[in-house]
């Protein structure tokens, strides 16, 4: 999986059942998220013991899944908190939590004006 840092990622935030597969996660995407799974954004999904998670993605000529179990520990959890059922993160905090970061999913580590593509004025960093 090769992406830029302008790519947007929606994590599901509710248990999945990892036996799904391209035409299950797609029918998530769409009915759950509002999504267009042919968009070339990535879509993470997560089982409810946290040892599993899949990534589903269109890259222009096909749909692409990702999928990694972990031997040790969980992932974080992703529907602490609310009926949040889309939580968008960044190609980056995908990153850090395929990685097994604890503060993915806790703590809201972009910004909404990150997130929009909106950039910064000048001489305000």
């Amino acid at each position: 999986m090769i992406l830029g840092t302008a790519v947007r990622v929606f994590a599901y935030g509710a248990p999945v059942d990892m036996r799904k597969g391209y035409d299950g996660l797609s029918a998530l995407v769409r009915d759950e998220l509002g999504r267009d799974v042919l968009s070339g954004d990535l879509f993470l999904f997560v089982n409810r013991a946290r040892r599993r998670a899949k990534v589903l993605h269109f890259d222009g000529s096909g749909l692409g899944l990702y999928a990694k179990r972990l031997d040790k520990g969980q992932f974080a959890c992703l529907w602490h908190g609310g009926e949040r059922k889309r939580i968008e993160l960044s190609a980056a905090e995908l990153f850090l939590f395929l990685a097994g970061c604890e503060l993915i999913g806790t703590i809201a580590l972009t910004t909404s004006t990150l997130l929009s593509g909106d950039l910064a004025p000048p001489g305000a960093i």
